[in-house]
Order: structure tokens, then sequence, then C-alpha cells
């Protein structure tokens, strides 16, 4: 398994991060995708993954909430951005996205931010991580009148099976989480089970969304296993044969290196 979706340099993880990372390995993950919010956090990240190389791997990007943070000074943060992929590798850019379910910036603003870092992930060639809250509409016309982004995830997918199909059919890959499991997300399991294997990641968003069962725990990557198995049992596919699919579509969207001991790329 591949969680594609993580914060392990979240305050949360601070007391414990080294066991998070070994629990997770212990679990049978194979590599995480520790996502940077902002400038600072992706140092971060980076930081991370050069500790744990070839199991913690790196993004970088200005979030909806960073972009707020930011204010007037995004144009300096988005400069500073492009700095640091100049100077770190990271696989994606993200996450960057459109957030209208909390009190953030204008929906015009934020749209405009948004599309000024899908050129710079066009100009670096890279995969974007996208967040999208009540803006389904707004981001598919996005991507819809830029048609050469077509290269990314739509991170912790909350959607229906319509919006699925859209984003499908734009080429993106759908990300399931914790939120997979909670009772009221029967929208979510239809557009899981519409969705092609060849086309689903696993992550956690830990340390939030916890699946179900552990509903008010800190989330960690451990825990992706709880999703496999519930995304696996409402398609009728076997666990560990959809674990392998969903890493393998991992590694082919991030250009992450085949599992170790293996004698070729995925």
């Amino acid at each position: 398994m591949i969680d594609t979706h993580c914060h392990l340099t979240h305050p949360r993880f601070d007391p414990d991060r080294e066991r998070v990372v070994e629990r997770a390995r212990e679990q049978g993950l194979e590599a995480c995708i520790s996502i940077g919010t902002g400038i600072e956090d992706a140092r971060a990240v980076r930081a991370l993954a050069r500790r744990y190389p070839g199991f913690v791997h790196a993004t970088a990007g200005l979030d909806p909430f960073t972009c707020h943070a930011l204010g007037d000074r995004f144009d300096g943060g988005f400069e500073e951005l492009g700095r640091l992929f100049a100077e770190e590798r990271f696989v994606a850019l993200g996450e960057v996205g459109l957030d209208y379910h909390h009190d953030l910036d204008p929906r015009p603003v934020q749209v405009l931010r948004l599309e000024r870092q899908l050129d710079l992930a066009r100009a670096l060639d890279l995969p974007v991580v996208i967040h999208v809250r009540e803006a389904h509409e707004d981001l598919l016309r996005i991507l819809a009148s830029r048609g050469d982004v077509d290269r990314g995830v739509i991170h912790s997918f909350t959607g229906g099976p319509g919006e699925a199909e859209r984003y499908l059919e734009r080429g993106f890959y759908l990300a399931f989480n914790g939120v997979i499991t909670f009772p009221r997300a029967g929208e979510v399991r239809s557009a899981a089970r519409l969705a092609p294997a060849a086309r689903l990641l696993l992550e956690t968003d830990s340390p939030y969304l916890a699946p179900a069962s552990r509903r008010g725990e800190r989330c960690e990557p451990a825990w992706i296993a709880h999703t496999l198995r519930l995304l696996a049992a409402e398609r009728g596919e076997d666990p560990e044969t959809l674990g392998r699919v969903t890493s393998d579509n991992a590694r082919r969207l991030f250009g992450l290196p085949p599992p170790v001991g293996s004698s070729g790329a995925a």
C-alpha cells in the first residue's frame, strides 16, 4: 500500500513521529507522500523525506488555507514556491485548490491563485494534488478551460458518481480515505465503485479523517488498511490485489521508484 496524502509534519505527530513511520512500515506500507502546505512546511516535508529516503516523498504547494493566510503577500509566496522547486525535488505540486466550505478568500481570488499554480505545475511537468470542497463546478470549469491540465489527483474525493465521471474524463485520479467508511458517505462509495481500478489511489489525509472505527482519534498512515478493506469490499475485489493496483497507480502518477526487491518499474 502507498499512502498518497498525509501530513507527517503536522504538530500532532511531534511526540512520536518516528514511531508513526515505523507503524506504517509494520502495517505493510511501501511509501507515504507527505504534503507540503506552504513554503516552510514544504521544507520540513523535504527534510523528512531525506530522513526516510525511498519511504517518505514530498510535495509542495500553496493550499487555500495558506493562500488565505498570505493575503496580500501571495505574490511573494508564489515566487518563493517557484524558487523552492528550483532548489528541491518534489513529486508533485500541491496541495492546491478551491475551498468554498470555509470562510476563506473570495471565489474569484481563489480561482486566480489556483490557475497560477496549475500553470507552474505544467511548466515544471509535475502532477497536481487538488483539494476541493463545495467547489466542484468551478474546478471542473477551470480544468475544462485548460485542456493541458490532465495529470493529477482529486485528493480526499467527497463527490458523487457524477463528479467522479467528469474528473475521470479529464484524466484525473481519485483518492479515497477514511471518509469512505463514514455511514453517510453513500455517494462517495458509489463513486468508488464506478471508478476504474487503474485510476484509484489510497490516502489517509492523516492526522485528519480517521476511519469510522477510530473516529475521534488521531489518524495515521498505518490506518490506510481500513480504507483499503472497505474499498475492496464495495468493489467486490480482493484487498491484496487492489492494494497492489493502487500502489502501481501511485508510482505511475508520481514517478515513484519500484518497490524494494522489484526487478523493474511498475
